[in-house]
């Protein structure tokens, strides 16, 4: 029997559309109808009440969630309770993010992946590798001694999962145009960070088959008049994206708007770059033998260095309608649209149209979540103030 979503305003990834119903059969929605012309036979699911349906939000960096932190435990259990901690935020497609580790735990994590993958885990649809192939100039809160050259060893864990999407953070100054060009040829995103990487390097980069910057601003070459570096490279190229962290700490505001507004449509992404603290009461955690905290949403070491982000999806696309002052159905799609393009996935997301994923999420009157969808299956969510 068909099911159907009723009585709202549904944006389909292009427009808000009114007095439509959805009509979904299991995981995949069948199409959009007037409400006035369902079939009889059609089973209410949910009625929206006046309320929104928008596509289901795609993280492309999340470190952990629930209280738990990807790298400390590369576990299908972990990634249960990182999903679970972010759909209530509206999150129904995530990368689990795998800060700079050894190569054990990174096969451990990919190997985690593919497993989560196999089982249906709701949400997981690949990994991002944020390292160890970064600059220690540029090193964050990574553990630049476990830094290293892609070699052959590294190369084969890049490119061994068998199930989803593998994201790879690199600098290019380290490593060469040659090994770009493999690791995009096997099939794996290609993304610019943690890098002092010059404009030139980027350039070439690029045309080896890079197609995104990791968390723009921030652990790159900055732009100066006359040197362009990382920032510069990745605002002028029409064919790229970045992911940016709208959580007024990464990023200043009035810099995230210069930057949505510079950059051609469909290019800047919203990530949260989220820790274990995101969905937990718990607001600190171990990382590398260093306890890091969240206050006041901001995540740092002792030495004050931000430290991932305590932000959570909606608040990201709130803000970024805020302070890039934007349609916030525009900062929608930053948060599904061009994420699932960026993967290579948005014939199966990022819409609500004839033929996609049934991955939604619903707000009320006042665009606070209410429920998730992820391939069909509802789950309700308690309204945050």
């Amino acid at each position: 029997m068909n099911q159907a979503i009723i009585n709202g305003q549904i944006f389909d990834g292009d427009v808000l559309l009114e007095d439509q119903a959805v009509l979904l059969n299991g995981s995949t929605i069948i199409d959009l109808i007037p409400q006035t012309q369902l079939p009889k036979n059609t089973q209410v699911i949910f009625d929206l009440r006046g309320g929104y349906l928008v596509p289901g939000f795609i993280d492309l960096q999340v470190n952990g969630g629930g209280g738990v932190l990807f790298n400390n435990a590369p576990t299908v259990e972990s990634l249960k309770t990182i999903g679970a901690a972010h759909r209530q935020y509206g999150t129904t497609g995530f990368l689990p993010t795998l800060i700079t580790d050894s190569f054990t735990v990174m096969r451990r994590a990919i190997a985690a992946v593919t497993q989560a993958i196999d089982e249906a885990v709701p949400g997981v649809l690949g990994i991002h590798l944020e390292g160890p192939f970064l600059n220690p100039q540029r090193k964050g809160v990574h553990d630049a001694a476990k830094f290293c050259i892609i070699d052959i060893e590294g190369f084969d864990i890049i490119t061994s999962l068998t199930l989803g999407k593998t994201l790879i953070t690199l600098a290019p100054e380290l490593t060469t145009v040659d090994m770009i060009k493999a690791i995009h040829s096997a099939g794996v995103i290609v993304s610019v960070g943690h890098s002092v990487a010059s404009y030139d390097q980027v350039r070439q980069a690029l045309a080896a088959g890079a197609s995104g910057f990791t968390h723009l601003y921030n652990a790159m070459s900055p732009l100066k008049s006359r040197d362009p570096g990382i920032v510069g490279a990745a605002l002028e190229d029409d064919l790229s994206w970045f992911g940016i962290i709208a959580d007024g700490h990464h990023v200043h505001p009035a810099a995230l708007s210069v930057a949505v507004a510079a950059k051609r449509q469909g290019g800047a992404l919203l990530v949260t770059d989220a820790m274990a603290t995101v969905g937990a009461d718990n607001k600190s955690f171990e990382l590398d033998g260093e306890m890091l905290r969240a206050a006041e949403g901001r995540i740092a070491n002792s030495q004050g260095t931000l430290a991932g982000s305590d932000l959570d999806m909606i608040s990201a696309v709130n803000n970024a309608a805020k302070f890039a002052a934007i349609d916030w159905f525009e900062a929608v799609r930053m948060a599904s649209l061009y994420p699932a393009r960026a993967l290579g996935l948005d014939d199966q997301f990022g819409y609500i149209k004839a033929g996609y994923s049934a991955n939604f999420v619903a707000l009320d009157k006042r665009r606070k979540i209410t429920h998730t969808w992820i391939q069909g299956e509802m789950r309700a969510h308690q309204p945050r103030p």
